[in-house]
């Protein structure tokens, strides 16, 4: 098995490629400058890292189709994350990107902010795209927190430096926006394919075997990270997938209920629900009847 080289600092990162280390806790790094990489190895993240590869990308597998992208690529890891990461032989690493750790970001308003900034936890496969006027955007990010972290340490670096990556964050998510839109014919056959799934999955005995199904099991299906497919489906629907798994379930119990004698827990158990009380709970949520009065209603 291959050894897991664990990152869990920034000055850990930078020794692996030779870098200088600034500040204890974020580095803005450089890779043309690196004086040594490993040609293989397996990363395992303990901090946040983003990476702008300033390289002609060829055609990138994405889902079940592939694209051919002619600009940067971001990729990002959030900790607990494992990379491989493959570099070409002699060839110096053309990659920009940061380094930070969570304690940089503990208790402040980044550090509740993380959760929103969900491309952390995509796969490599998903990566954002930039043209060239975003890729110098992302490149003036990185520029205005390098030039912070040149000045002495002091009571408003911290301050500064959490703003200027919440800054570069938020146009990250714009730009993955803004890919969500131009992918809108693809996204759409990816959709397609959920409802079909929902579909399958309810016709057989899936439920009674497997229970309910998750977000994660569909976005399987269609060979992307939950987070992406998750983002996908709110994006051109309005809806989570979650919601979307539900407004299934809903339906499909309401067919029950006034095509059927079966009682509750019957449906309820062809639902996979474990519960009955479940499914009950759920349907005067969403309903705003209990199952059985709007049997009666109807």
């Amino acid at each position: 098995m291959e050894e897991i080289i664990k990152i869990d600092s920034v000055d850990r990162y930078n020794k692996i490629f030779g870098l200088e280390t600034k500040h204890p806790l974020v580095s803005v790094v450089d890779l043309t400058q690196a004086t040594t990489w490993p040609l293989r190895a397996r990363y395992r993240y303990e901090v946040y890292a983003l990476f702008l590869k300033n390289i002609k990308c060829g055609n990138i597998r994405y889902g079940r189709q592939n694209y051919d992208y002619q600009d940067g690529t971001i990729v990002c890891f959030a900790p607990g994350q494992i990379a491989d990461l493959e570099m070409l032989e002699n060839r110096q690493p053309n990659v920009q990107g940061l380094i930070f750790h969570p304690d940089l970001i503990r208790g402040t308003a980044l550090g509740q902010e993380m959760r929103n900034y969900s491309f952390f936890s995509y796969e490599s496969n998903e990566a954002l795209h930039l043209s060239e006027e975003e890729r110098q955007t992302i490149l003036d990010g990185l520029h205005k927190i390098q030039t912070e972290l040149q000045h002495a340490i002091d009571k408003h670096s911290r301050r500064l430096i959490c703003a200027n990556i919440g800054l570069l964050l938020d146009y990250c998510m714009r730009f993955y926006e803004r890919q969500f839109e131009t992918r809108r014919e693809v996204n759409k056959d990816i959709i397609t394919r959920f409802e079909q799934l929902l579909d399958d999955y309810f016709t057989g005995d899936t439920p009674q075997k497997e229970g309910l199904p998750s977000v994660k099991y569909f976005a399987d299906k269609v060979f992307l990270s939950p987070n992406y497919f998750g983002d996908m489906i709110r994006k051109q629907t309005g809806k989570t997938a979650s919601d979307y798994i539900q407004d299934k379930i809903i339906d499909l119990a309401k067919q029950a209920l006034l095509s059927s004698g079966k009682t509750m827990t019957q449906i309820a158990y062809d639902l996979g629900f474990q519960y009955p009380q479940h499914l009950s709970r759920t349907f005067k949520k969403v309903v705003g009847l209990t199952p059985n009065e709007y049997r009666m209603q109807s």
